[in-house]
């Protein structure tokens, strides 16, 4: 199968226009940064709000993670639960009932629980994680069409994008600790339910987009056909595979970060600088990349930046200090925002439109899976020396880098032979 190119254009500076002025799809990406932080805020704290709620009131650890898996494990079932998404004639209204139900769930799982079954508690909370994926990216399979065509406007949009993942993985969690210390638990869990709700009539305010099938609904494929496009497809493979190595790799981090304060002869509550570095990083790396657009072609901007987390997590590994540490974390967050945003931007550029809400989830749900992988790798690793899994983690994002860099020569050299064009 030959594989499509995009050129890379040059490098002009602009100053990104706000969110909510300017060009088409302006108002359209305001609405959407604000829908998509409220989600993936909810989505980002629940975990943390369910086990503080299950810990606080005298339930035991296993018990707190069980139910907090519940809430997490069935991201894995998004690439089942995107298809309706592709299949609406508009994907607003699907992405607002999951947003809905998500609240609902959740809701009813903290305020029932002690009173009801565990089992029916974890029911209820596995509905909320159900509908986690259209959170995220199902949410984010909408901004291609917000934004407009232009390859510098989709590119500065995915900026953006990045931006509201790093809210939700740092304001959540911040935001129920709080509130947690303030009123209680069960208090953090509702006013995640609250933005959920919030998020769900911001997703029907964004523009209408006609879906791409024209009302042919057979020509929208089932979840194991595009797992079978993904891995057909060169650029798509390459995005599924280096994406699931980085963030096993990176996953590694905040368990390191614990372990590391022994060996650098800190408090073991420093760790959490460590970790909102990291956070911090990948923030302020949202923002360059909403100032200095990446431009050029995304197979090859992966690779790249790829190799750009090596040096972080390298930066990491050789930390002499804790001063050097923290930089070394929030160089390792910037680069992986850069990292994810040529993800965002390969998942838009190479996925076929009849088949962009699936990809996207697809690549989400193996990203969380090795993700997971990778926090138990760490935890497992640590025992023997505090740095092996970063090691590890830096060793297979190399090997990752070479094969597809190797993967892609041959594709270009199959390309050139005669009788394949």
């Amino acid at each position: 199968m030959g594989e499509q190119h995009i050129a890379s254009t040059p490098r002009v500076w602009e100053a990104p226009p706000p969110p909510g002025r300017g060009g088409r799809g302006g108002n359209g990406l305001a609405r959407y940064v604000i829908a998509a932080a409220l989600a993936r805020t909810a989505d980002g704290g629940a975990v943390v709000a369910v086990v503080l709620l299950v810990t606080s009131t005298g339930g035991s650890g296993t018990l707190a993670g069980v139910l907090g898996a519940c809430i997490t494990a069935p991201h894995l079932l998004g690439p089942f639960v995107a298809r309706p998404l592709d299949l609406a004639r508009d994907g607003r209204k699907v992405i607002a009932a999951a947003c809905l139900l998500y609240a609902t769930a959740l809701t009813v799982g903290v305020l029932t629980y002690g009173h009801v079954p565990a089992v029916l508690t974890g029911l209820l909370l596995a509905a909320a994680g159900t509908c986690g994926p259209l959170l995220t990216g199902g949410i984010s399979s909408r901004l291609p069409a917000i934004v407009g065509p232009q390859l510098r406007t989709q590119r500065r949009a995915q900026g953006w994008d990045v931006a509201t993942y790093g809210i939700g993985g740092t304001v959540g969690p911040s935001l129920v600790a709080a509130l947690s210390a303030g009123p209680t638990p069960i208090a953090a869990a509702l006013a995640l339910a609250v933005g959920a709700v919030t998020a769900a009539g911001g997703v029907l305010l964004l523009p209408f987009t006609a879906q791409s099938h024209g009302g042919d609904k057979t020509a929208i494929l089932k979840p194991g056909a595009t797992l079978s496009l993904i891995i057909r497809t060169g650029q798509l493979r390459r995005t599924a595979y280096l994406t699931m190595i980085v963030a096993l790799s990176v996953a590694a981090l905040p368990i390191t970060a614990v372990h590391m304060t022994r060996i650098l002869g800190i408090e073991p509550a420093t760790a959490a600088v460590l970790t909102a570095a990291y956070g911090l990083g990948n923030l302020t790396g949202s923002v360059a990349v909403m100032v200095f657009p990446l431009t050029g072609d995304p197979d090859r901007l992966m690779r790249r930046l790829a190799l750009g987390v090596v040096v972080g997590l390298l930066t990491v590994t050789a930390s002499p200090a804790f001063a050097v540490s923290v930089s070394a974390y929030a160089l390792t967050g910037i680069l992986n925002a850069f990292f994810f945003a040529s993800t965002l931007a390969a998942r838009t550029e190479y996925a076929p439109s009849s088949a962009r809400s699936q990809v996207f989830i697809w690549v989400a749900a193996l990203k969380i899976t090795s993700g997971s992988a990778g926090t138990a790798m760490a935890g497992s690793l640590t025992g023997a020396n505090v740095r092996l899994p970063l090691a590890v983690g830096l060793l297979a994002v190399s090997a990752a880098v070479v094969a597809a860099t190797v993967e892609t020569r041959f594709a270009r050299a199959a390309e050139k032979r005669p009788g394949l064009q």
